[in-house]
């Protein structure tokens, strides 16, 4: 007899090429579940194409249409399969056992790779790591002058393999497989407790901190200057709230631009408000334009109907839906330096990718990375990942030049939403 798991989460995939892959979640509900799925198949490289969410407290049922994105890697479903099935909470007497061994944080390893540096060197690192459903943690880049690099990543593993050798000669073996001859070595051991803090993270300037985190959802022709924002994006993000449509329900009607990472950072934000979605629908995008109906409630099964209360919910959904990233260039002594901010959940978890989408945007940019470094900032009202690259100049991108800059900004943020 099977485990009750076994129906729990089902994958049918697509039977031509370019049809959806079907992954329907049936499990016991938690809050939040919604916004922990839908950062797995972030995480994955698939693009959420419609989706219905129901539950009534208790149980719930989940059903998402997926595609890979292009320049994403081949898809390894029965391992998503697994990463999907280790955030459902678990049937008795699997959920305490679950309950037990999910509730400490996933131990930390240090990852040091020593290369001959060329261009393109860091994504293709942060390209073997995701493949091999390793998340990147922090990074220290540093760049000698004799042309090599030591890049020291501290990673998790969504795997939760890495206390084995079979695991860790794995990830030394692929890496070494896909840089070829410019990898001199490479070593993989657990990060000792003084790797536990953020550590060795400069702090911004006064002008760099304003202009990353000072845009107010209602100065939106500032706020889009500042990020590289089209004005016509920002108009195409409206929320209606509607408490006649159902007796024991809010309705949020979401129509926004379409972009990569919208469903996630939606269901992130009704989980940091403690919300719950008792049903919801995604419809499929219509000239990059996409509609969500939430059915939502407060824990106490209430709806949402003081004023104050919409009004903040609305307010912050607009921003993730506007400019859930921040991307800016600036200089750093007689450097320069590209900055990417990523809203971190209350639950300390930062949207995934956002490191291989930027290395991969300066690789096709042709740009190489003098140094980057990772750390978490805090401001007045949340906690952010904060990227920063040094990049080095270049014949095709004079990082002096006002127009090549924004064509940096430009591109990085294409890469990070999809377009």
């Amino acid at each position: 007899m099977g485990s009750p798991l076994d129906d729990a989460v089902l994958i049918e995939e697509g039977k031509e090429s370019g049809d959806s892959t079907v992954v329907t979640v049936n499990c016991p509900d938690k809050a939040g579940l919604g916004c922990d799925l839908c950062g797995i198949i972030l995480e994955f490289g698939l693009f959420i194409t419609r989706g219905d969410f129901s539950t009534d407290g208790k149980w719930c049922y989940i059903v998402l249409w997926v595609v890979p994105r292009p320049s994403s890697f081949r898809v390894d479903w029965e391992s998503l399969k697994n990463r999907l099935l280790s955030t459902c909470p678990h049937f008795l007497p699997f959920y305490f056992d679950q309950q037990t061994n999910g509730s400490s944080a996933p131990p930390l390893y240090m990852l040091k790779v020593f290369c001959l540096d060329r261009k393109g060197l860091l994504h293709d690192v942060t390209k073997v790591l995701c493949g091999l459903e390793l998340t990147i943690q922090r990074v220290k880049v540093m760049t000698t002058p004799d042309g090599k690099v030591l890049d020291l990543f501290f990673i998790t593993d969504g795997m939760d393999l890495l206390h084995t050798e079979k695991r860790r000669d794995e990830t030394c073996k692929h890496l070494s497989v896909d840089l070829g001859k410019y990898c001199i070595s490479c070593e993989l051991l657990l990060a000792g407790p003084e790797y536990d803090s953020q550590q060795g993270f400069s702090s911004l300037s006064q002008a760099v901190y304003e202009e990353l985190f000072s845009c107010e959802p209602s100065n939106k022709e500032a706020c889009s200057k500042a990020i590289g924002l089209d004005m016509t994006q920002v108009k195409k993000a409206t929320i209606t709230v509607d408490n006649f449509m159902s007796p024991a329900h809010t309705l949020l009607q979401i129509q926004c631009t379409d972009q990569k990472g919208l469903i996630y950072d939606i269901l992130r934000t009704t989980k940091d408000f403690n919300i719950q979605i008792a049903y919801g629908r995604i419809t499929p995008s219509v000239r990059g334009y996409r509609t969500i109906d939430l059915f939502i409630q407060k824990t106490d099964g209430k709806k949402i109907i003081d004023h104050d209360n919409q009004v903040a919910l609305c307010s912050r959904l607009k921003e993730e839906m506007l400019h859930p990233l921040r991307v800016a260039i600036a200089n750093r002594g007689p450097d320069t330096e590209l900055l990417v901010a990523n809203p971190v959940e209350l639950s300390g978890k930062g949207r995934p990718r956002v490191f291989y989408d930027v290395t991969f945007a300066l690789k096709m940019l042709g740009i190489c990375v003098f140094s980057a470094e990772i750390g978490r900032l805090s401001t007045s009202d949340r906690e952010w990942e904060v990227y920063r690259f040094l990049l080095d100049e270049t014949r095709e991108f004079p990082l002096a030049s006002f127009r090549a800059r924004r064509e940096i900004v430009d591109r990085v943020r294409r890469a990070l939403m999809g377009w």
